[in-house]
């Protein structure tokens, strides 16, 4: 298990795993304020759909505003309504869990700019550091082991809580504030005092293989990924194809992923959604580039916003899909605020793919399977795909 200090998952993850960066509350809260384009298409309703969203929405509401008049906690209520309507993808997240979501998605996050993952005897290693960030500054390096935070050990727990110390999510600790890193090199022990800072996300990464095919890896789609994707395809060689490299990438900003489309696509349905029963469509923009040889490379952490746009390449015979069976997120929800300013999320709605596929529970089958080196793989099949030119 592996995790930086920009995402720290919410401690209700088995519940609303999904949503380390939610393609639902994002997508739906766009579609509510008008914020998509314009399908075109007539919006037609059904009563049934909008009578359960209705239901499961008024439930939770109330659950949390009768703990509020007793004294009690209303997002405990609000979890408790949530678990009980056996919605799969229903959440409840804190107020600063939730503004935490929506700060990454804006391409932004308060951090030293540290990657880490635990290893099989519980140490935690440093698997990357941020060029430009604190961490860059004060010379740590991969392979660098993380001992303790601010006194406390960390050998052993779990990444998500080592994110949360480095973020200092328990003390809601903003740029400036002072971090004090216990760490290791060799036989070498020391301290680090970091100051947070506002960093950029990278969430989008290009490099150019020995024989010039382009991979560019997207992490999340989050504000800005799509034009960057764009970018990489504009300045990628003539005379190679590209690896677009989806592995591990939990979703983000449905836009996002309509923009990266677009750069493969000459127009045309990405996908189709609903809403409480409401039928819309998202299309592609024109003059995408739809000649260069493309594989899309997923795994099974493969979600949400990530998988629609799998979906569309692989249904439009824009890409050859290779990997392993995605994680199967297709379904939307709707965040609902509480009185104690917590977010409730309840499924309203379900994504398909241009032919009709659902996702929800599914997944998207790649056209071909990685093996043991995937992008290896990849880069075979690339090269039998034919000539861009």
């Amino acid at each position: 298990m592996s995790g930086r200090d920009l995402f720290c998952q919410p401690r209700r993850i088995g519940r609303g795993a999904a949503l380390t960066l939610v393609f639902a509350g994002v997508l739906v809260t766009g579609a509510a304020t008008g914020s998509f384009p314009d399908s075109g298409h007539s919006d037609r309703r059904t009563a049934q759909g909008a009578a359960r969203t209705a239901t499961r929405n008024d439930t939770v509401e109330k659950a949390a505003a009768e703990a509020l008049a007793d004294g009690k906690s209303p997002m405990e209520a609000a979890e408790r309504a949530v678990s009980r309507s056996g919605d799969r993808w229903g959440a409840v997240y804190s107020e600063g869990e939730y503004e935490e979501f929506q700060e990454a998605l804006d391409g932004e996050y308060t951090g030293v700019g540290l990657w880490a993952r635990r290893e099989r005897d519980g140490r935690i290693e440093v698997t990357k550091v941020q060029s430009g960030s604190p961490a860059a500054a004060a010379g740590i390096r991969k392979g660098d082991r993380l001992r303790s935070i601010d006194g406390e050990r960390v050998d052993g727990r779990p990444v998500t809580d080592v994110v949360a110390l480095l973020r200092g999510d328990a003390k809601g600790a903003a740029a400036g504030t002072t971090v004090r890193l216990g760490l290791e090199r060799g036989t070498r022990a020391w301290n680090e005092t970091l100051r947070r800072a506002r960093l950029s996300t990278d969430s989008v990464t290009v490099r150019r293989l020995p024989g010039g095919v382009t991979v560019i890896r997207i992490a999340a789609f989050t504000k800005g990924s799509g034009d960057a994707v764009r970018t990489a395809v504009r300045q990628a060689p003539a005379d190679a194809g590209i690896i677009l490299d989806l592995r591990g990438n939990s979703g983000g900003l449905v836009t996002e992923a309509v923009t990266t489309a677009s750069a493969f696509l000459d127009g045309g349905l990405v996908a189709t959604y609903d809403v409480e029963g409401e039928q819309r469509a998202l299309h592609a923009d024109t003059d995408g580039d739809t000649a260069r040889p493309l594989v899309a490379l997923v795994d099974g952490g493969t979600m949400s916003a990530a998988e629609m746009l799998t979906g569309a390449l692989q249904d439009r015979g824009r890409a050859v899909v290779v990997g392993s069976r995605t994680f199967g997120k297709g379904s939307i929800q709707m965040p609902t605020r509480l009185p104690d300013g917590s977010v409730a999320e309840l499924t309203v709605g379900h994504y398909r793919t241009p032919s009709g596929h659902a996702v929800d529970g599914r997944g998207i089958t790649p056209d071909l399977e990685a093996g043991a080196q995937p992008l290896e793989r990849a880069e075979t099949i690339l090269s039998g795909l034919g000539d861009p030119s």
